[in-house]
């Protein structure tokens, strides 16, 4: 049976881990060095948060309080706020906002547009269950910072590996939707020695390695779901004046085109105002701006295949599987899912069936992390 991700089981009336809980978990390694830190630290007056190592706190002391944070998502899982918070940590030049919770090795979750970490919520309870999990706001978007430029995957990648640096994450598994696919592909492709494991979830390949459409002569259908790629590139302010104060138009039709059930209204509410700041709007449009630049990039990864296992996530009223067919020629080590019912926007239409598909995936990955924790 699948756990509901709105549970947290084996947590006590706190919102902490039960003593039963610990108890089966075992004495660690890990857990002695990061308790004998905790006291140092607080010896010092400073608190660590669940989830931060010791040696990321000095980089992330300030905990954010504004709108795309913790504390201002609406209806979020049960007891959420006990296990996860969000915070800033200053890293590659770039001050990156990242919700942080769990216990275990680390899970870094990356969003696709038009979205934030909140496209993560239902599915992050249940994950802190056994990983550390990191969902972070891409370069451009939320509150991490957003710069003129730098929106190639390539940097994107390095603005991650700076972040799993700062937080003291030396090797970590990856889940990426849409953008955030794109950039879990160049992540794990340009830095292998990092990433242990990579879930890249309903896009059908990276740009310049997948089958292009020309929109000029593709099928209405498809051309309605795909349309908003060129506009999007358009290095122009009036993609954003066109947009500005019509929000709910322009994203409400992207998440409605793209298949599947329709997306609460408190969470389409929450990503229109997320976009509605004009620099997050800009931001936004910087991943497709630099859309040529990364298709160069692209071209040169497929001389080595991926290496770490791979698994291609696609909804069935979406990419279904095309997804893993995308990826056949760039993984030695791949497996698919094709989640039913659910559209483009799996981790919110069907977050029940996703974790069912992750967790044996990740379950060797934990396994490995625990073996070496105990050396």
């Amino acid at each position: 049976m699948t756990m509901s991700p709105m549970e947290l089981p084996d947590q006590d009336g706190s919102g902490s881990e039960s003593s039963s809980h610990r108890a089966r978990r075992g004495f660690s390694r890990r857990a002695f060095v990061g308790g004998a830190a905790a006291s140092a630290v607080a010896a010092a007056g400073i608190s660590l948060v669940s989830g931060l190592t010791p040696s990321a706190t000095a980089a992330s002391l300030r905990m954010p309080e504004g709108f795309g944070s913790v504390s201002t998502a609406p209806q979020l899982p049960a007891g959420f706020a006990r296990t996860f918070t969000s915070r800033f940590i200053q890293a590659g030049g770039l001050r990156q906002h990242a919700v942080i919770g769990g216990d275990g090795p680390p899970l870094l979750l990356v969003h696709g547009w038009p979205q934030n970490w909140y496209a993560w919520r239902m599915l992050m309870p249940e994950l802190a269950r056994k990983y550390t999990v990191i969902a972070v706001d891409q370069r451009g978007i939320g509150l991490t910072d957003k710069p003129q430029d730098g929106y190639d995957t390539r940097t994107l990648a390095n603005d991650l590996i700076a972040l799993m640096d700062a937080l003291g994450h030396q090797r970590f598994a990856v889940v990426g939707h849409d953008t955030g696919m794109f950039l879990s592909y160049a992540l794990a492709a340009d830095h292998p020695d990092r990433v242990e494991r990579v879930a890249l979830v309903e896009v059908p390949g990276p740009p310049g390695l997948a089958p292009s459409p020309e929109l000029i002569t593709v099928a209405e259908g498809l051309n309605n779901r795909l349309w908003h790629i060129p506009f999007n590139r358009v290095n122009h302010p009036l993609t954003e004046q066109l947009v500005r104060g019509r929000e709910d138009i322009f994203f409400g039709y992207e998440f409605d085109i793209q298949g599947g059930e329709k997306l609460p209204g408190y969470a389409l509410d929450y990503y229109f105002r997320l976009f509605s700041d004009p620099d997050s709007l800009r931001g936004s449009f910087g991943f497709y701006r630099a859309w040529g630049t990364t298709v160069e990039q692209n071209q040169n990864r497929p001389s080595q295949k991926l290496t770490m296992p791979v698994l291609a996530i696609g909804g069935s009223e979406s990419w279904a599987h095309y997804v893993g067919d995308a990826m056949t020629p760039l993984a030695d080590d791949l497996q698919s899912a094709v989640i039913p019912g659910a559209g483009h926007w799996i981790a919110e239409q069907a977050p029940n069936e996703m974790l069912a598909a992750l967790t044996p995936f990740l379950a060797p990955y934990r396994t490995a992390a625990a073996s070496r924790s105990v050396r």
